[in-house]
């Protein structure tokens, strides 16, 4: 019955391990990897933000998260939030962070 099946011949030596080398290669490889591509473009995108919710004041023109634009009427230095005029006799109180973006003066009338 051997003619219908080869037979297994093992190999001589042993099986090479892999060196630390390269694994300590691949390991530096893939942090190097995450923070460019991860962790510090999202570090500048929350200093930028900071950066933004520090510079509004009264009467800015704002852009918030859910879509809504308006004029700060009142901010609190202390706490975390600020009072937003969407129209004339519409006013909102909104944390601060919820800010998008500061508008150019004169884009709620454009509007």
């Amino acid at each position: 019955m051997d003619f219908l099946i080869g037979t297994a011949h093992a190999q001589d030596g042993a099986a090479t391990q892999g060196g630390g080398m390269e694994l300590i290669f691949m390991l530096v490889m893939f942090g190097l990897i995450f923070y460019f591509m991860i962790y510090r473009p999202q570090a500048k995108r929350v200093k930028q933000h900071k950066e933004l919710i520090a510079g509004i004041s009264k009467g800015d023109e704002v852009l918030m998260n859910g879509g809504m634009v308006g004029r700060i009427t009142k901010i609190n230095e202390e706490s975390d939030f600020m009072v937003i005029a969407l129209a004339e006799t519409v006013e909102v109180t909104v944390q601060k962070s919820a800010v998008t973006a500061v508008l150019p003066k004169g884009t709620m009338k454009s509007l």
